[in-house]
């Protein structure tokens, strides 16, 4: 069993309103085909409200009409924030990428925490955000 004294708080810097205003590009990583799973729902929100989303599932060729990617190093552009749809025991190589295609932002969606990933993230200058939703945290700034 985790215990997470404070798990609302973010790991970084910035506050998430200021990530979302500055960060654009997102990858979405573990987004499914399935138009009712929470990562596919999250990935058309960023679409239809100003992200340039990149969904990232080895396992589809496409996803919503959106050419699907295997990794983050073929994205046809430098993620800015990498959002994590998978099991925090899969998160570490998800953020090793992120470091090597220059990502600025882990963003580690609802239920998933890994505070050793996050620790290597912010070492290597990301910023980190862990058990948050992206679409919920950009619906507080309307």
């Amino acid at each position: 069993m985790v215990v997470i004294l404070n798990p609302r708080v973010p790991f970084s810097a910035m506050s998430i309103p200021q990530i979302l205003k500055k960060f654009k590009v997102v990858a979405v990583v573990g987004v499914s085909r399935d138009p009712s799973k929470d990562s596919r729902m999250v990935f058309d929100y960023l679409l239809a409200h100003g992200f340039e989303a990149y969904p990232v599932n080895p396992f589809a060729e496409e996803i919503a009409g959106h050419k699907c990617y295997k990794s983050l190093s073929e994205l046809p552009k430098k993620p800015e924030i990498v959002d994590i749809f998978r099991p925090s025991s899969e998160v570490m190589p998800i953020v090793d990428e992120a470091i090597r295609v220059g990502a600025k932002v882990i963003w580690m969606q609802l239920g998933i925490i890994n505070e050793e990933a996050a620790e290597k993230a912010k070492k290597a200058g990301l910023e980190v955000v862990m058990d948050h939703c992206m679409r919920i945290e950009n619906e507080k700034l309307k």
